[in-house]
């Protein structure tokens, strides 16, 4: 990432929330912590943000607070072949007919796609997903009630009387920051508060989590693997990690990208 996307990132990040930590910045940029002070340093001195210790904040702090991770634009085409193809094999568990939770996240919002040939009852808390649903494809979609998170599409509510109660289905599929022997990881308590509610409306809980999210961490816990039916995956997941699942009881699903495309964009 070029530095004037690195300090277009770096911003709308500090508008979103009163406080960003280095860390989380280097998250959002993939670039060195090195980098990332020079970049704070830089907008500093531009006042375009206010540096602090450990990060930086708003010269002029937002009202509403965003939620931590990447945005949905910025991890759309992040690992995108072992998207679809997890996608694709999520989709192959749903039959016509069948009542499905689709949570929002760049990896569920591929199931868009192969759902355009089935006729299944669609809930989901992102706009992404309803949005195409509704427009590509025949089957029915409900939105869940709640505030709109622009930068990742999603909405969420930490009350309970959200119509996430009042829907039942046979399978809830779900994305994640991270896996571990301790469970399912994510980053911001408001999406733990909505995806265990999300959790507790399903019959079982797929999780959509390419290789990577075996290495990726957080500070919190979503759930434990106990909880999980079953983990769709790519071909690249270590031995090590395939073996955790199986000791853990959890169904493992490996699909096989076709990386090609992926690979020619890399090389050009």
């Amino acid at each position: 990432m070029i530095e004037s996307e690195r300090h277009r990132v770096i911003l709308s990040a500090v508008e979103a929330r009163p406080v960003v930590t280095v860390a989380e910045m280097v998250e959002l940029t993939d670039a060195s912590e090195a980098t990332v002070r020079r970049d704070i340093a830089t907008l500093h001195m531009q006042k375009k943000l206010r540096r602090v210790r450990g990060g930086a904040e708003s010269i002029a702090p937002p009202q509403f607070v965003g939620l931590k991770g990447r945005p949905f634009a910025m991890n759309e085409s992040h690992k995108i072949a072992e998207k679809r193809a997890i996608a694709s094999a999520a989709v192959e568990l749903c039959d016509d007919g069948d009542p499905i939770i689709i949570n929002g996240g760049t990896t569920t919002f591929q199931m868009v796609h192969p759902l355009a040939n089935k006729r299944c009852l669609v809930f989901t808390n992102s706009f992404p997903i309803a949005e195409h649903l509704l427009h590509q494809s025949k089957n029915t979609v409900m939105l869940s009630g709640g505030t709109i998170y622009r930068e990742q599409n999603i909405i969420l509510s930490p009350f309970d009387n959200d119509v996430t109660r009042n829907f039942s289905a046979k399978r809830l599929f779900l994305g994640c920051q991270g896996v571990s022997k301790l469970g399912v990881m994510e980053q911001d308590p408001l999406i733990i508060q909505a995806e265990n509610k999300l959790m507790g409306q399903a019959d079982e809980v797929i999780l959509l989590a390419d290789s990577t999210k075996f290495k990726s961490r957080s500070s919190l816990i979503l759930c434990g693997l106990d909880q999980i039916a079953t983990i769709i995956t790519d071909d690249r997941i270590e031995d090590a990690h395939a073996s955790m699942i199986d000791a853990a009881g959890v169904t493992l699903i490996t699909v096989t990208p076709t990386r090609a495309e992926e690979e020619k964009r890399e090389v050009g």
